[in-house]
């Protein structure tokens, strides 16, 4: 088969000759990337996001209030509501962003994710009852996310669950972690006040 001369070449000249020529550009690899550039900027709009409703349910936290109301500002009542209207007009604006970033996950990582989320879940149930214990357990769980520890053990349990999720699912656990030690830690804090 014969293939016709690029306009501008001689007819001795094959366009497949001229197409050798040309750099190769790997647009799967330009477009993978771009792609994981989407998917990373995506993933922070979310971690803003969640971010700025713990900052706004701190806010409408009433022990924060109480501290307020205790501090040399002396919040008056109706300050008070102005800031808890503000708070839930900024929230409920916020509420109307949603960004979604989809992990894919086989059967096993499902599963995996499963186990690690009732784990979690399980320890928000128990801060109600012990927070000291429950703070404990949390610690061994932030422990198994890393590879250096940040007190005592890791729970071998959560540990196994963990390295059967998918990466960005290990670091959104960790992430969800950190914000539960966070929490402990502003509990202690309001209950030493």
């Amino acid at each position: 088969m014969d293939v016709d001369p690029l306009p501008g070449t001689s007819s001795g000249i094959s366009t497949a000759l001229v197409l050798q020529t040309l750099p190769k550009i790997d647009e799967n690899d330009m477009m993978k990337t771009h792609v994981e550039k989407l998917r990373k900027g995506a993933s922070q709009l979310e971690e803003d996001r969640d971010a700025l409703l713990s900052t706004l349910d701190s806010v409408r936290n009433a022990d924060l209030m109480y501290e307020l109301e205790e501090s040399e500002y002396m919040l008056e009542e109706n300050d008070k509501d102005d800031v808890n209207r503000y708070a839930d007009r900024i929230m409920s604006r916020c509420l109307t962003v949603e960004v979604k970033v989809l992990t894919q996950r086989d059967h096993m990582q499902e599963e995996a994710l499963f186990q690690v989320n009732h784990l979690i879940d399980s320890l928000v149930i128990a801060l109600k009852s012990d927070a000291e214990t429950a703070k404990a357990k949390c610690v061994t769980y932030m422990n198994a996310c890393s590879s250096s520890t940040v007190q005592g053990i890791t729970d071998k349990k959560f540990e196994s669950a963990l390295l059967g999720c998918t990466v960005d699912d290990q670091k959104k656990v960790k992430r969800r972690l950190q914000g539960l030690l966070n929490y402990f830690d502003k509990l202690k804090v309001t209950s030493i006040q």
